[in-house]
């Protein structure tokens, strides 16, 4: 018999969980746009014009409109919250959760699809350091995996930081890249008018997809947009 009991998708069940998480620990949910300029999406963030991530094959252009793209990251929620901080004479410290779906222009497989839920952060303050960063992701990971899971941090590159950390989790016995982070490159700073002499940064980006994926034991990120009631039905919610 069909279970017409109604319950929130498996993504929005794991951004609520992860929402919930970060709220205990004092940051702010912001949002922006999908439809996002160029400016926003790419050169606030240290993307030059001749970076990959503009080409064809890596980012949803708008025919018609050179200067709008899909956004390839919720990155964008960054650089747009931070100006409207500074614009409104706030003062720093601050903290913020950016969740949302992204776009890729890239080829669907078990693993990668051309739509996608990122979970991003940021904190600006004073004497920000990569020890906080380290900190604030090994509390997020054991409150979401329990004090016992097994995490590594590697260097990474990423245009927006500087350096750049790649965080890998230990599941079924192999470590697997869960998310990207590092300390906010001091030009993104500059870039919405908040001096890199006085304030430092970090921020991190975790694919929600991938996170579900893990915690829900599916094999194929592509079940979760096919509306297939079979898949929902058949899990529990967090």
């Amino acid at each position: 018999m069909h279970n017409t009991k109604g319950q929130l998708h498996p993504l929005n069940q794991v951004i609520q969980t992860l929402h919930a998480i970060f709220t205990d620990m004092g940051f702010e949910l912001a949002d922006g746009p999908c439809l996002e300029d160029q400016w926003h999406n790419f050169d606030a963030l240290n993307i030059p014009p001749n970076h990959p991530a503009r080409d064809m094959q890596d980012t949803f252009f708008i025919r018609g409109d050179s200067d709008h793209v899909l956004r390839a990251h919720t990155s964008n929620v960054q650089i747009r919250y931070m100006e409207e901080f500074v614009k409104n004479g706030r003062e720093l410290p601050l903290k913020i959760i950016a969740p949302g779906m992204v776009f890729r222009n890239e080829a669907t497989d078990a693993t990668h699809e051309a739509q996608f839920h990122q979970f991003e952060g940021l904190v600006v303050g004073t004497d920000v350091s990569l020890g906080h960063l380290k900190g604030t992701l090994e509390e997020f990971l054991k409150k979401l995996f329990g004090n016992d899971v097994e995490m590594r941090f590697r260097p990474g590159y990423f245009p927006f930081v500087e350096p750049g950390v790649e965080v890998d989790l230990k599941f079924r016995g192999q470590w697997l890249e869960l998310l990207g982070s590092g300390m906010v490159h001091p030009q993104v700073l500059e870039n919405v008018g908040i001096d890199p002499q006085t304030y430092s940064g970090f921020a991190f980006g975790v694919g929600v997809d991938r996170l579900a994926m893990m915690m829900y034991d599916i094999p194929d990120v592509r079940l979760f947009y096919q509306g297939d009631l079979r898949l929902h039905n058949a899990l529990r919610p967090l």
